[in-house]
C-alpha cells in the first residue's frame, strides 16, 4: 500500500527524518557520484534524494505515483514533480540514464508491471538504484516511519527481486544504523553510528540500497496493448428531462 506523499513529507521534515535523508542521500551520492549530461528519474518518493543531482545532471525528474500523491519539487524555480502511473511511465523508451526507487517497491502493488516500465525507459548502459527497508532492521518493526511500512527485504530477496525483473544486481550496500527514536544525543551521534554500523553491524542497517542493470540479453517482447494511455476527461452535465 503506498504512503501519501503529505505523510512523506512531514517525516522528512522531522529532525529523525531528517538524519535519515542525509544518511541516505550519501549512499546514493556514493553510487552515483558524477551525473554529469545524464538524465536522472526518481519513482515513488525520491525527491528527497534528488537535490545533488540538480546542478549537475542534464535533467531531473520525480515521478510521483497516484496512489501516493504529487507534491511541487522543488520549493524554488521550475517544477521538476510529476504525477503518472507507475506501470504506464510518460516517458520514451530508453530516455533515462539514472532511475532512483525510494519509497515505492515495497508500497507497490503491481511489482512486476513497474519494474517492466522501469527497464524499457532506462537505456542500454542506464543503473537502477533501489531503496527499501531491511526485514532484519530495527526500522522495519516501527510503523511510525515510513520505513515500518509496506513489505522490507532481505539482501537476497531484493536480489531475486532484481533479477525477476531482467537486472542484473551489481553491488548493495547497508545504510541507516542510527536507531528510529527522538533521543537528540543518539541523532546527534548518527554519523559514527553509520561508520560504525557498515563495519560491523551490516545485517542489522534500516535499509538496503542495491544497484543493477539491465539485461538486454534477456529481453522478451511483451505484448503492450494499450492503444489508450488512462485519462480523466470532463464529462457533460445532463439537463434534467434530456435523454
Amino acid at each position: 500500500m503506498w504512503i501519501d506523499a503529505i505523510d512523506l513529507r512531514d517525516f522528512y521534515a522531522t529532525t529523525l527524518g531528517r538524519v535519515a535523508r542525509r544518511a541516505i542521500r550519501g549512499r546514493v551520492r556514493d553510487f552515483w557520484p558524477d551525473t554529469r549530461g545524464m538524465r536522472v528519474l526518481g519513482i515513488g518518493y525520491a525527491a528527497p534524494y534528488l537535490d545533488p543531482f540538480r546542478g549537475e545532471a542534464e535533467r531531473v525528474i520525480a515521478a510521483m505515483p497516484a496512489a501516493q500523491g504529487v507534491l511541487p519539487w522543488p520549493g524554488e524555480g521550475a517544477a521538476l514533480s510529476t504525477l503518472c502511473d507507475e506501470t504506464e511511465l510518460p516517458f520514451a523508451d530508453l530516455s533515462v540514464d539514472r532511475v532512483l526507487l525510494v519509497h515505492a517497491l515495497e508500497c507497490a502493488e503491481h511489482v512486476h508491471p513497474m519494474m517492466r516500465e522501469i527497464w524499457r525507459v532506462l537505456g542500454g548502459g542506464g543503473r537502477l538504484l533501489v531503496v527499501v527497508p531491511n526485514r532484519r532492521g530495527i526500522w522495519a518493526r516501527f510503523e511510525r516511519t515510513p520505513f515500518g511500512q509496506g513489505r522490507p527485504y532481505s539482501p537476497g530477496q531484493l536480489t531475486r527481486s532484481l533479477r525477476e525483473s531482467m537486472f542484473t544486481p551489481v553491488r548493495s550496500r547497508p545504510a541507516l544504523f542510527v536507531p528510529p527514536v527522538t533521543s537528540r544525543m543518539l541523532l546527534s551521534s548518527a554519523p559514527a553510528l553509520e561508520k560504525l554500523g557498515e563495519r560491523w553491524f551490516r545485517t542489522f542497517a534500516g535499509i538496503i540500497l542495491a544497484e543493477a542493470t539491465k539485461q538486454i540479453y534477456a529481453a522478451q517482447p511483451e505484448s503492450r496493448e494499450k492503444a489508450r494511455r488512462k485519462a480523466y476527461v470532463p464529462i457533460a452535465a445532463r439537463r434534467p428531462g434530456a435523454p
